[in-house]
């Protein structure tokens, strides 16, 4: 897939020069930042700034470049051209042991010999920091991560939860100026890591330490972050809160990979300024005219809506769709329809409705009529 225009520029104008007095507010800085491996290109000309105390996500596909600017911040990689700033202070050719940097891997990393204390005061041994130091500062990032009591346990004798639970504490022991999450959550159950996720989010906001979180989980990145960055193919698609990136994304990409969406085709009638009035069967819905650039009055353009902005139409509402439901699938709060319709790209559109409505209004065979919410989807030109 080639990346458009757009997410060039996006990615090029993500952060200014790195300057020599740094920014009061600004963590960690990258500036036109690429790395090469042979042939490929992980990352091409990244700029990105941190803002101090925000948890950042690095969103993307495996292979996307995420981990390895993860690791370029880290000092794990070198650039091949560009630069990387600290704090303001140039790191770019700083070895990892001297940049002040926590990071907790997906597989935990602990030492299987040492105990949980051990495996805490591992960084600050290494550091030379004075015994009994050591020993206050371990039993406060015990006691913060919930695991007081635990400090002669080996990593055998602790669940998984508990092991995640002691990696963070030793990259946060430290007192990092910035800490590196790489997929932290990847080997727990759904229950652990959703109740991880809280917590993680709970310490990094009572610590407020600078956060750059690494993960393939669009769940994760919206629940979890500040901001986030989407990257494909080696560059930063899109920055923004994840309001902005699930609500307005800037391409069909980020349309497509952040969250569940139906495209549906429909046809452009008219631009006015900002934004652009688009048809789909009777409903009409305002969209987002800067995705629209160049098209004319009467195409057919591909309409992104997400499954929850859809509903069974009412008699006075504007039919946008039908079709037949094709199977329903209880989630708990919602029950999922799944309708075969002409007007969907994929002939398939899903709709999320309430339980009761959904289990005994819809059942599978049954036409249904579908409506849009209002000015809740964004347009695209036709692949």
């Amino acid at each position: 897939m080639s990346i458009p225009a757009e997410g060039r520029l996006s990615a090029a104008a993500a952060a200014p020069a790195i300057r020599a007095n740094g920014d009061a507010h600004i963590a960690v800085e990258l500036d036109a930042v690429t790395k090469r491996f042979g042939k490929t290109t992980a990352l091409d000309d990244v700029s990105l700034l941190v803002r101090r105390g925000e948890l950042m996500t690095l969103l993307g596909p495996s292979g996307c470049g995420k981990t390895t600017l993860l690791n370029l911040v880290g000092g794990f990689l070198m650039p091949d051209s560009g630069e990387i700033a600290i704090d303001g202070q140039h790191i770019t050719d700083v070895p990892a042991y001297r940049r002040e940097i926590g990071i907790m891997f997906q597989n935990y990393a602990l030492f299987p010999h040492m105990n949980v204390a051990a495996n805490v005061g591992y960084g600050l041994r290494m550091r030379r920091v004075a015994k009994g130091e050591i020993a206050r500062r371990v039993a406060d990032a015990l006691a913060l991560i919930k695991l007081a009591g635990l400090e002669d346990r080996k990593p055998r004798q602790l669940s998984g939860g508990q092991q995640q639970r002691v990696a963070l504490a030793r990259a946060l022991v430290i007192r990092p100026k910035v800490l590196l999450l790489d997929e932290p959550f990847s080997a727990l159950d759904r229950n652990l890591r959703a109740s991880m996720q809280v917590e993680l989010k709970e310490i990094q906001r009572k610590l407020g330490v600078t956060t750059i979180f690494v993960t393939h989980d669009q769940s994760e990145a919206l629940s979890l972050s500040d901001r986030i960055a989407v990257v494909a193919e080696g560059r930063i698609r899109q920055l923004g809160t994840p309001d902005e990136i699930y609500r307005q994304p800037i391409d069909r990409f980020v349309a497509s990979f952040v969250g569940d969406v139906n495209v549906l085709r429909a046809r452009l009638e008219r631009i006015d300024g900002a934004l652009a009035t688009v048809a789909l069967g009777a409903a009409r819905v305002l969209v987002p005219s800067r995705t629209l650039g160049g098209v004319a009055n009467g195409s057919v353009v591909d309409l992104f809506v997400r499954p929850e902005e859809l509903r069974p139409a009412d008699h006075d509402a504007p039919v946008a769709a039908r079709g037949i439901v094709a199977a329903q699938i209880y989630q708990g709060g919602h029950v999922d329809l799944y309708v075969d319709a002409p007007e969907a790209l994929s002939g398939r559109v899903l709709l999320r409705v309430p339980r009761h409505e959904g289990m005994s209004r819809w059942p599978a065979g049954t036409r249904i009529s579908i409506a849009l919410a209002a000015d809740k989807a964004i347009a695209f030109r036709p692949a």
